[in-house]
């Protein structure tokens, strides 16, 4: 018994926590949030991902998530200064969509979140959401630095968007019914609720990590590999322009 609990032990810190932890007693999965995200947008990625240690963000991605702590700064800023910020508006049309961040009841907390990178636990996964806001019940945001769709919320960022509203709900033993989604290079805020849907698609994602052994299989999506770092390892055929054309 002794050795099995060292075995665990040994294991555990030679993981350093990327992928699963050992809980006391059985062996339990607990994903990051990111993780869980980035198999819901492709399961290969996740894998190739995982397996080289690619999880930290790029520089300009926490330069944009950096806007969503400086609202009312740049609400007031010349139209000089907001050419010269990671926006992916207008100077006037980035200053108009603040403006109706502003009429949010939640605005005060937007932009002044009573927790703000708050490390997350859960029974099936955990990592950092980037603000909480107060609230009976309180709300745990994410904050994109991508664009987002024309409604609601791209599905990997709903997948951690629940993961992360479960986190939360475990730690505090309450249900946490929402979360946020905040895309601070083009001033829109979506929320997510843990709908019927939305928690299907978490536990397919949970599911498919638990189940993976090698390599999944290629997606059939030319846009989402034509976008991929690992394209080439993959091994996935994307069609070229000469090759869309007959040439």
């Amino acid at each position: 018994m002794v050795n099995a609990l060292i075995q665990l032990s040994a294991e555990k810190a030679a993981n350093d926590g990327r992928r699963f932890k050992y809980e006391t007693g059985a062996t339990t999965a607990v994903f990051r949030f990111g993780s869980l995200a980035r198999a819901a947008y492709c399961p290969r990625q996740y894998y190739y991902a995982e397996r080289d240690g690619d999880d930290e963000p790029p520089p300009e991605a926490r330069t944009r998530r950096d806007l969503a702590f400086r609202y009312p700064e740049l609400r007031e800023a010349s139209d000089g200064e907001l050419a010269a910020e990671p926006i992916e508006r207008s100077p006037t049309g980035y200053r108009a969509a603040l403006d109706g961040l502003a009429a949010r009841d939640d605005w005060d907390e937007l932009v002044a979140p009573s927790r703000r990178e708050v490390l997350l636990a859960g029974r099936k996964c955990r990592g950092v959401a980037h603000k909480i806001l107060a609230g009976d019940p309180p709300t745990p945001t994410f904050v994109s630095p991508g664009r987002p769709p024309e409604r609601g919320v791209w599905r990997p960022q709903r997948v951690r968007a629940v993961a992360m509203a479960k986190a939360l709900a475990w730690e505090q033993e309450r249900e946490i019914p929402r979360a946020l989604v905040e895309y601070p290079a083009h001033g829109v805020v979506r929320r997510v609720r843990l709908t019927t849907r939305n928690r299907a698609a978490y536990r397919e994602t949970v599911r498919t990590l638990r189940e993976l052994d090698g390599p999944p299989p290629r997606v059939d999506d030319e846009a989402k590999c034509a976008a991929c770092d690992y394209r080439e390892e993959c091994g996935v055929r994307t069609r070229s322009l000469r090759s869309l054309l007959g040439l």
